[in-house]
């Protein structure tokens, strides 16, 4: 026998022994499912700032999703019939709060979900009130609902509901939904603890930004479409003065005369359109005035990738900054 068939029985022998060993070895060597994914609660959120914030803080805890597509916003909500069943089948539904979602009731109430938790993220924040405008009447309640579960009320009532176009107030917003998760699965608050923790200092740092880049045009005034600036506004000493109040509304003459004039006084260089609203809004004021137009995005709608990211918050806001900076200038 040569010593190459001497040593086959050996090397068979060691095969079957390392195969023993392998097969019994502790089931953490292998890569393990991350704690929890089996049985993740289910996270419904409302429309596109929400999902962002809810998506930092939930992380790999919870499996999250969006009610409204991000392409639309709360004020064109149409409801599915999967809407509601994904309410009914959710843990935790997450709104903004302060009438921003004002289909929310019946959806849940259809849904007939008693053990959903609803985690309001407006609570406790220092809000604004809508006031009155010059110029017009600005009582645009359309509250004519369909059976079909299209609900125009988007009359923001007594409450200016943007609270999210401020990183202050975004962070509390998102410190909000970190209690609600936790009070809903504290098996993962650990997790939400330090998720929310990262995202609420970007936000912060994110307000540090800002507060040096628009430091020196304090006191300014800045137009948009509808009113969704005020709280941004706020934070950094501006004044914010819009069209109208809600995007589905058309400006009357008077609302023209009063933007016009606050162009005039404020020596502006651009008014600030929304992204979905492109410039048919302020085309013709803007030729008018001789000035040209920007955008300022209150978020209210993305795309579907950008709504999987929550870092979209700050890249939309920085962006924001910069085209209002400009428009200053």
């Amino acid at each position: 026998m040569n010593q190459s068939r001497a040593r086959r029985p050996l090397l068979a022998l060691a095969a079957g022994l390392s195969a023993l060993v392998l097969g019994c070895r502790p089931a953490v060597e292998s890569p393990a499912p991350q704690a929890g994914r089996a049985d993740r609660p289910k996270v419904v959120t409302t429309f596109l700032p929400i999902t962002l914030f809810t998506r930092a803080v939930a992380g790999d805890c919870a499996e999250v999703t969006a009610l409204i597509p991000a392409a639309s916003g709360p004020h064109d909500f149409q409801a599915r019939p999967g809407d509601v069943a994904a309410i009914r089948n959710a843990k935790v539904l997450v709104k903004n709060g302060l009438g921003m979602e004002s289909f929310l009731d019946k959806l849940v109430k259809g849904a007939e979900n008693p053990a959903l938790q609803v985690i309001d993220s407006s609570r406790g924040v220092a809000t604004l009130e809508n006031p009155d405008k010059p110029g017009g009447d600005h009582d645009h309640d359309h509250g004519h609902d369909h059976d079909h579960g299209h609900d125009h009320g988007h009359d923001h009532g007594p409450i200016n509901p943007h609270i999210w176009l401020d990183p202050v107030r975004a962070a509390q917003q998102v410190d909000n939904i970190r209690d609600g998760l936790i009070a809903a699965d504290p098996a993962c608050a650990d997790g939400y603890r330090r998720n929310a923790a990262a995202f609420s200092g970007e936000l912060r740092q994110l307000n540090t930004e800002f507060e040096t880049q628009l430091a020196p045009f304090r006191g300014k005034t800045f137009v948009v479409v509808h009113d969704f600036a005020p709280y941004f506004a706020e934070r950094y000493g501006l004044k914010a003065e819009s069209m109208v109040d809600v995007p589905e509304q058309n400006p009357s003459p008077a609302d023209l005369a009063r933007v016009a004039e606050t162009v005039q006084r404020s020596q502006l260089r651009a008014l600030l359109s929304e992204p979905q609203e492109g410039n048919r809004s302020f085309n013709a004021l803007a030729g008018d005035l001789g000035i040209r137009i920007s955008v300022f995005d209150p978020l209210e709608t993305g795309t579907e990738e950008a709504s999987l990211t929550p870092a979209t918050y700050a890249e939309v806001m920085r962006r924001n900054v910069t085209d209002l900076v400009s428009a200053f200038r």
